[in-house]
């Protein structure tokens, strides 16, 4: 299929019958959908920064003990911006809802291509199913403490689960729309914390966290190891490229812009937090706290009302990045069924709408799966009401953000892998030195994760589970290679069009010229 084809040009691949009355096999994702801001605030979305702010920076501190999380998110920032370089320059050239997978198939080979998607679809998917952990537990206590209902986690969990699974089965702007309230209200609660925060100030509005000597120290990769994780879903601007308003621009754009809000305002928010709770006595305060410190602040500086409020955005925040990962998924799948390399009735598409629907239940279906299996473990748990919070969000998020870390990694070698073959016109800052330096980079912080995974899953002392998760997103990977080698073998007419979305294009010369680009096949 053709990437910049109406859907009207697309019709069922041969052997194809509709999926249903209201489905279209592979008839293509609704076109010319979204604008830049819209992108930006599904990006956005999936890092959640009222969640990063209560969780991640608080646990931040609280596990490494180290002054200098701010500085984290600086240099995170800068190494995801030189990523970017490169990535948005591929994104211009490559139109596809595989993004990772139809990249690195360019840039590396096929079977790498597939090798990719299938780790891209396993992290995605521990990334939207663990955040049901977190979701079901706030819900469910903010359900208790202020209307005095006593819900199950999981039963939360799965009201949320019907939300965004009928917005999956929607039309992309609904969904757009939904999230870009919802962030709205996330920024203006961060927004209110760090006013309050930097109003209190008992020591004064403090350097010290900004230092480099308090980054630059013992645990400084742990530290980096937490605070990439608030970034993942950065990448997935790339994934709706066919759905937005001139992909070749809006792409590079919106990740840019992303990046950079994403960044400069975690910075901004951790420090002014450490400030308001006071610089000698945040690292203290996250371990009493934990993820409640935020609330607990507000509730003694700004009153029970604000507080409410804050807690209420800080479920709808998690909703958002729900919504945002769950599209992330189900576009991968419709890629992936598109081509055939996965079942072809995964790229089925609402008849009206052209969501991914096939792509959308399987996501919702797997969730629910999950949900439930962990919920039966964790009856009786000696963990009590933590039990989805220590176990399916923790340890799926943090399997999630690795696989994503070395997908970032290896498609900085993609990138440098297909403007070798083919310059197009783009500096040597573009096609080597960025990709490059952000290879290294995001390598490195892979492996910083791979040390540190079980202090990012919360257990104490070496733990099986430190090993057995993240081999199991690797192994998905190396499956998926093997996959594309017996495709290859047994199936050359699916290998010869893996990451093509079905066929070749041809980005004409006039586009590519004012891209930037020179003519290019994909």
């Amino acid at each position: 299929m053709s990437a910049n084809a109406t859907p009207s040009d697309n019709p069922p691949a041969p052997g194809n019958s509709t999926a249903s009355g209201h489905l279209a096999q592979s008839g293509g994702l609704d076109r010319r959908t979204l604008t830049v801001p819209s992108l930006v605030f599904l990006i956005i979305a999936a890092s959640a920064p009222l969640t990063v702010l209560a969780g991640g920076v608080t646990s931040t501190y609280a596990v490494t003990g180290l002054l200098g999380v701010p500085l984290a998110y600086v240099g995170l920032g800068l190494l995801l911006g030189l990523f970017a370089v490169g990535y948005g320059a591929m994104s211009a050239r490559i139109t596809n809802a595989g993004a990772f997978y139809a990249y690195i198939a360019d840039g590396l080979g096929p079977r790498q291509g597939i090798g990719a998607s299938w780790l891209a679809l396993v992290s995605y998917n521990a990334m939207q199913i663990g955040l049901y952990g977190i979701f079901g537990f706030a819900l469910s206590s903010l359900l208790e403490a202020r209307l005095g209902l006593a819900v199950p986690w999981w039963a939360s969990a799965l009201a949320g689960l019907v939300v965004v699974g009928l917005l999956g089965i929607s039309r992309v702007d609904l969904s757009a729309k939904v999230i870009a309230v919802l962030v709205a209200l996330e920024f203006l609660v961060v927004i209110v914390v760090d006013v309050v925060s930097l109003a209190v100030a008992p020591e004064g509005i403090s350097a010290a966290p900004l230092m480099p000597g308090e980054f630059f120290a013992p645990g400084i990769g742990a530290v980096l190891a937490f605070g990439i994780a608030a970034f993942m879903g950065f990448e997935s601007g790339a994934i709706y490229s066919e759905e937005v308003r001139d992909p070749a621009r809006s792409v590079p754009r919106a990740t840019f812009t992303a990046v950079g809000i994403i960044a400069v305002f975690y910075a901004g928010s951790a420090w002014a937090l450490a400030v308001g709770i006071g610089p000698s006595s945040i690292v203290a305060a996250a371990r009493e706290n934990g993820p409640d410190l935020v609330f607990v602040f507000l509730t003694t500086h700004g009153g029970v009302l604000l507080t409410d409020i804050a807690q209420v955005l800080f479920v709808t925040s998690l909703l958002a990045a729900l919504i945002a990962f769950h599209n992330a998924v189900a576009r991968y799948f419709f890629s992936l069924g598109r081509e055939a390399v996965l079942p072809r009735w995964l790229g089925a598409v609402g008849r009206a709408n052209h969501a991914p629907v096939a792509g959308s239940l399987t996501q919702s279906g797997l969730a629910v799966v999950l949900v439930v299996v962990f919920a039966v473990t964790g009856e009786g748990s000696e963990l009590g009401p933590l039990f989805p919070v220590l176990t399916l969000f923790t340890w799926l998020t943090n399997a999630g953000a690795f696989g994503l870390v070395f997908l970032l990694a290896v498609t900085s070698l993609a990138v440098m892998g297909h403007f070798r073959r083919d310059p197009g016109g783009h500096s040597v800052w573009v096609r080597w030195i960025a990709p490059g330096l952000s290879a290294a980079g995001l390598g490195a912080v892979f492996v910083l994760i791979l040390v540190n995974f079980d202090v990012l899953i919360g257990a104490e002392g070496p733990s099986p589970l430190a090993v057995v998760m993240p081999a199991i997103v690797l192994a998905t990977g190396a499956a998926g290679v093997v996959w594309g080698e017996h495709l290859r073998r047994r199936r050359p007419d699916v290998f010869a069009r893996v990451g093509t979305g079905g066929t070749a294009e041809v980005v004409p010369a006039a586009a590519s010229s004012s891209a930037g680009t020179g003519d290019v096949r994909r």
